[in-house]
């Protein structure tokens, strides 16, 4: 089961993509050991489920307001 990451406390999304691209940019530019690169991938990870979460609650809000420009007793029926 999935656990909330204590290390990244209320770390947003620009954020997150922000270590995410160091992260690809540090592995791309220099010959990684196997134990950094372990440690990189394993955040990278981290980052990448905390940005799926910021994406999907983006999507649960902007769904929340396009229902509500339909108008809150429109119900699904229209008159």
């Amino acid at each position: 089961m999935n656990q909330p990451d204590t290390a990244t406390p209320r770390l947003g999304y620009a954020q997150a993509l922000g270590e995410l691209e160091r992260i690809l940019a540090e592995l791309e530019a220099t010959d990684v050991d196997v134990d950094t690169l372990a440690d990189r991938v394993a955040r990278a990870t981290e980052l990448i489920g905390l940005c799926r979460e910021r994406i999907g609650a983006a999507r649960v809000r902007i769904d929340e307001v396009i229902a509500d420009l339909d108008g809150p007793a429109a119900g699904g029926a229209e008159a």
